[in-house]
């Protein structure tokens, strides 16, 4: 059997390590965000290391929202944020800007439920 797969501490050790022990994004990424890269950004990502290309590829041909790029990258919420931020200012990837800021209250309340019922199944 693999002991470092049942070794608890490195699941812990390996998300500050991507990170760099940052836990604060540089830019504020919403859970909702929605971001995508180019086939030349994805290019380019494989020189920013492998978490980074990971996620550039996730993002190549179809916008993903930061939920969505978490998940499929197996990546804590919190380590998915920091990277994409710091993708975000490097070029790596396009921040699309969300619906404007008025009707924000009605849009959480819609949040609100979905995520509510998400939690019910």
């Amino acid at each position: 059997m693999d002991q470092r797969r049942d070794d608890p501490r490195g699941a812990l050790v390996r998300p500050y390590a991507v990170t760099r022990g940052r836990t604060e994004a540089r830019m504020d990424v919403a859970i909702e965000a929605v971001l995508s890269a180019s086939p030349t950004a994805v290019v380019e990502s494989r020189f920013a290391g492998h978490d980074k290309h990971r996620i550039a590829t996730v993002c190549e041909g179809r916008a993903q929202s930061l939920a969505e790029i978490a998940a499929y990258t197996r990546m804590p919420l919190g380590v998915a944020r920091v990277l994409v931020a710091d993708m975000v200012t490097d070029g790596l990837l396009t921040l699309h800007t969300a619906a404007p800021a008025e009707g924000y209250e009605g849009r959480m309340e819609i949040l609100e439920r979905v995520l509510s019922g998400l939690r019910r199944l």
